[in-house]
């Protein structure tokens, strides 16, 4: 039929208003024959118009009209379409599921008579259980008509739930409800199929996840555990065997597909060694597994452990059985340590262009609701029955009404979750597929967000209405643990519930705090009363105890904090600072519980706190404006002690700030700001292309600071003690020379300045008073740079200088000389290759370096007797140098394939080549190890070993000293400054072990490249 162009106008802009989207096929679909009866009918549009995709649910209801019987007469369509329209509550879910969901049209287009199925005639229709969904699957004989059936148990469910009959929760229960129903009609026909293997053995099948928490999917795997004993008489190994194959089969009746599709898989691998471990087991078989192997994310996963079929009996003596251990999980050593592995481990396995559009795992997901709701049932749940749900939405009614969660809290999170799982649903219902993601098809996103009530601008209100509720869940994830600590210790106001001390408590244990009654006086001196400063950190705490927590060592942390605190709480800017500047807090939760050393600093000068506020305030500083930083301070100051002292606070606040550099650079993740604020101010080198942090590059940035840093104490103290006792001239010109790893500018924290020390009298100054003034200005320096104070000592050794100890602190240039032409060891000669001027007179210091040249790279290299020589002396060193007791494969310094190891076997090649080859002309180790490499002198697979190995040692040491504040070759002995050193190295809580391994493995290798290049073997 030709419709005129007038008309056709009209219907269509009415289309249009109605939300069709393609009015033209709409039009068409309208003037099919099968809808003769009611294409008129204004009732009809109007109830289009309200579906989520009016196209979509015009199109189902022709196909399903089409495939009505015919009789001739047309008599079941004319039943359907006089239905739809005198029944309004068929006709709203009727069309409501053909509009929402293109699966469940498929499956009326193939059973046309199940659109009677949505007629309500009972008023237990409206809300059904698992004795109404039985019924419905009782006629079910074979897994396809037990497919047929459940799809039609479904079709009710998604019609209750689009129409809004059933909430979320509600609709979550009917499913899990129907899975209950489902497992026990495949358990039957399994039975019946077998009726030797069921006469044989009790079985009973015990629901976990989403089903056993009576909050399932549409489409989700349904977790169980089987559990089975024989009957009386019978054999338990025959029975175990009948029972497996009972339990088989019906995960195959659930899962395999049909013509009819699959009804969802049954998945046991939450069951006692996962998919390795047997699927069935007798109880005690459960029990003695849980009781010996089980880790802590099984007795998590437990908390939702429900029987739904088979033996009724056995199923309840099962969870009564694994209660008590779910509810002691909290004790467990490692509690906090598997918890918080398990959740970045969940967050690490989303791919990255995911991670915005996950539902269920992705930052502010359905996941961190759960994941909280669970870790505070488990913690409190211990001495609280109330708590015990396996409900989320129950669970976390329970922890408001319980005090354990604020009201306000608990409801934002209630409606945030709420609307996260009705958007899952509604992804899912769609097709009837598995996922979790938000679709980026704006007709996906338009049918979903019309779905949820969003008419008038669908994409926009549900692209701010996901910003909003996972920003909620974000927020409150971070908070619903800690916020409670600081209420237990707050003034609340009359009526309101808190948690008690006790159970505070048990919260800060969980979280890892070894002293929380310390914790709880901590959060009352910072939290309690009605000041600003009060206000400000209450707010501040509950993120900040998370990241406490997330260390290792929780309770130094928040003392840190606290004592930071009571020394700037009136500062103005201390606190605005930490409210206004994310970053700014980070860093400061991270450097005050990375161990002792950097706190220690921070403390002696809290104002230093300032740095870790601004982007630039980590960033390394040259020397030569430090220098001249320490000069004009020293030029300021009245005496030498004062002028020292003054030159010792600028070093105080630059190791502070190279310490928090690295502190955070080794803790940050790809994710975390700090990690690109790091990148800026240490330079791209830093940090790896894969997010990580390349110890190789930072060791070098740490080195650099901490040896220019000292370059410029010392020349500040040379020049206060030349001004205090000579003006402005000394008699004799002064130069410091480097040493060691200062002279290869890779000082550790904890490394002294090893120097020697060179003068040469000015023209007209007597030898004699020259060499008294130079000595004068050796005492004095190192008076002045070790005097009691609240700096860190800086000991200045010049035990590398000729004669040793026993000879002169001081020599002239010529001294130099005749004692190099004429008793110079080789031993020497390796120390020299590290000679770098540092301070003092530097046209001196540069004569110094043009006298030890051809002692450091002798023409034509070493001969045989010096390598033997040399050679003697390492061994010698190993042998008696060791400290007794110390475990060789962990001495960073002098134990196997450390520091000793790699440094000799560079320096032999510096002296053997260094004459010819001029890259290994330089006093850095990582440099000369390279040049070498670059010239064909040793392979590069060894020297990226001998690299590795070094840089690891290094990094080691830094690490020792930033945790216990005191320097050390060793790993520490004690378990929690161990797991801070793993934690700076970049390993997870829990994997001391694996570290160890490692620093062995890879020293291992360094010692044989060592001993075939440096020993020849």
């Amino acid at each position: 039929m030709t419709v005129p162009q007038g008309r056709r106008s009209s219907m269509f802009t009415r289309l249009l208003r109605y939300g069709f989207t393609d009015p033209s096929a709409a039009e068409r679909l309208l003037a099919a024959p099968e809808l003769d009866a009611v294409r008129t009918d204004p009732v009809l549009l109007d109830a289009l118009g309200a579906t989520a995709d009016p196209d979509l649910a015009l199109l189902g209801l022709v196909r399903l009209a089409e495939a009505q019987p015919s009789d001739g007469a047309g008599t079941a369509r004319r039943e359907l379409l006089d239905t739809l329209i005198s029944a309004k509550p068929l006709r709203d879910r009727l069309l409501g599921v053909l509009g929402a969901s293109e699966a469940l049209a498929d499956h009326l287009a193939r059973h046309p008579g199940d659109w009677r199925a949505l007629v309500t005639y009972e008023a237990s229709d409206l809300h059904p259980g698992v004795a109404e969904f039985e019924r419905g699957l009782a006629e079910a004989d074979d897994p396809v008509s037990l497919r047929v059936a459940y799809r039609r148990c479904l079709l009710s469910i998604a019609a209750r739930d689009v129409c809004g009959t059933t909430d979320v929760a509600e609709t979550a229960a009917e499913l899990a409800d129907l899975a209950t129903a489902t497992l026990r009609a495949a358990l039957a026909m399994a039975r019946r199929a077998a009726p030797a293997d069921a006469a044989q053995c009790r079985l009973a099948v015990i629901a976990m996840g989403k089903c056993g928490g009576h909050e399932l999917n549409y489409v989700s795997d349904v977790d169980v555990i089987f559990v089975a004993e024989a009957v009386e008489g019978a054999d338990e190994d025959k029975a175990l065997r009948a029972a497996t194959r009972l339990a088989s089969h019906l995960m195959r009746i659930c899962s395999e597909t049909t013509v009819e599709g699959a009804i969802w898989p049954v998945d046991a691998n939450l069951r006692p060694e996962g998919r390795n471990g047997p699927l069935v087991r007798t109880l005690s078989s459960h029990l003695a597994y849980y009781q010996r192997w089980a880790k802590t994310w099984e007795f998590q996963a437990l908390l939702k452990a429900r029987p739904v079929a088979g033996d009724a009996e056995l199923g309840a003596d099962y969870v009564a059985a694994v209660a008590p251990l779910v509810w002691q999980a909290a004790e467990r050593e490692n509690f906090i340590d598997d918890v918080q592995k398990m959740r970045r481990r969940v967050i690490e396995n989303i791919p990255a262009g995911e991670v915005e559009r996950e539902l269920k795992l992705g930052p502010g997901g359905l996941r961190d609701v759960e994941f909280a709701v669970q870790l505070l049932q488990l913690v409190h749940g211990r001495a609280d029955a109330s708590l015990r749900s396996g409900t989320t939405l129950d669970a976390l009614a329970a922890l408001a009404a319980g005090g354990y969660v604020g009201r306000v809290d608990a409801a934002q999170l209630d409606d945030a979750y709420r609307f996260l799982r009705s958007l899952e649903h509604r992804i899912q219902l769609y097709r009837l597929r598995r996922t979790h993601l938000l679709p980026d098809d704006d007709s996906d996103l338009r049918r979903i967000g019309r779905s949820l009530g969003m008419r008038t601008e669908p994409l926009t209100d549900l692209a701010r209405a996901w910003k909003r509720h996972t920003s909620v869940v974000r927020r409150l994830h971070e908070k619903l643990f800690y916020r409670p600590l600081l209420d237990a210790v707050a003034q609340l106001a009359p009526g309101e519930s808190r948690l008690s001390t006790e159970a505070a408590r048990e919260r800060l244990v969980a979280l890892g705090y070894a002293d929380p009654g310390a914790a709880l006086r901590h959060l009352e001196a910072l939290a309690s009363g009605v000041t600003r400063k009060a206000a400000i950190q209450r707010t501040l705490l509950p993120v900040l105890l998370g990241w406490f927590a997330d260390s290792a060592d929780p309770d130094a942390g928040l003392l840190g904090f606290r004592k930071v605190s009571d020394a700037l709480g009136k500062t103005p800017w201390y606190l605005r600072l930490l409210r206004d500047e994310g970053a700014a807090a980070e860093n400061l939760a991270r450097v005050l519980s990375a161990g002792r050393f950097a706190p220690d600093l921070l403390l002696r000068a809290p104002e230093a706190v300032a740095l870790l506020g601004d982007a630039r305030g980590l960033e390394p500083r040259e020397r030569a404006p430090l220098e001249q930083e320490v000069l004009a301070a020293v030029g300021r100051a009245d005496g030498g002690e004062q002028a020292v002292a003054a030159a010792r606070g600028v070093r105080r606040r630059e190791l502070f700030r190279t310490a928090a550099a690295d502190i955070i650079a080794s803790y940050g993740t790809e994710e975390s700001p700090l990690q690109g604020g790091v990148r800026e101010v240490l330079g791209t080198g830093v940090v790896a292309g894969d997010g990580r942090v390349d110890g190789g590059a930072l060791v070098d940035h740490v080195g650099t600071a901490l040896s220019d840093l000292t370059a410029a104490t010392i020349a500040g103290t040379l020049r206060a003690v030349v001004r205090e006792g000579w003006g402005e001239t000394l008699p004799t010109r002064f130069a410091v020379i480097g040493m060691g790893r200062f002279g290869g500018r890779e000082l550790s924290y904890g490394s002294d300045a090893d120097v020697l020390f060179v003068h040469q009298p000015r023209e007209g100054v007597d030898d004699q008073e020259a060499a008294k003034a130079a000595n004068a200005v050796v005492a004095e320096m190192r008076r002045l740079l070790q005097l009691p104070s609240a700096d860190p000592p800086l000991v200045i050794d010049a035990d590398l200088r000729p004669e040793g100890k026993s000879g002169p602190l001081v020599r002239t240039l010529k001294s130099y000389e005749a004692y190099y032409r004429r008793w110079s060891l080789v031993w020497e000669s390796q120390a020299l290759l590290r000679a770098d001027p540092v301070a003092g007179d530097a046209d001196l210091g540069r004569a110094f370096i043009e006298l030890v040249d051809p002692l450091r790279y002798p023409a034509e290299g070493l001969g045989e007797d010096a390598v033997r020589e040399i050679r003697r002396l390492k061994a010698r060193m190993e042998s008696e140098r060791l400290p007794r007791g110390a475990d060789p494969t962990l001495h960073t310094k002098l134990g196997r394939g450390g520091l000793s190891d790699v440094e000799w076997t560079v320096q032999l090649l510096q002296l053997q080549h260094g004459w010819a080859e001029p890259g290994l002309r330089t006093t850095r180790t990582r440099e000369a190890l390279h040049a070498a490499c670059a010239a064909d002198l040793i392979a590069t697979e060894d020297a990226a070993i001998l690299d590795e190995a070094w840089v690891l040692a290094t990094r080691v040491r830094n690490a020792v000293m930033l945790v216990r504040g005191r320097a050390g070759d060793t790993f520490p002995s004690d378990g929690r400054e161990l797991a801070a050193v793993g934690r700076y190295l970049g390993y997870d809580a829990g994997q001391v072990g694996v570290m160890l391994d490692d620093y062995r493995r890879i020293t291992r290798r360094a010692r044989a490249v060592m001993e075939e290049r440096f020993y020849g073997a």
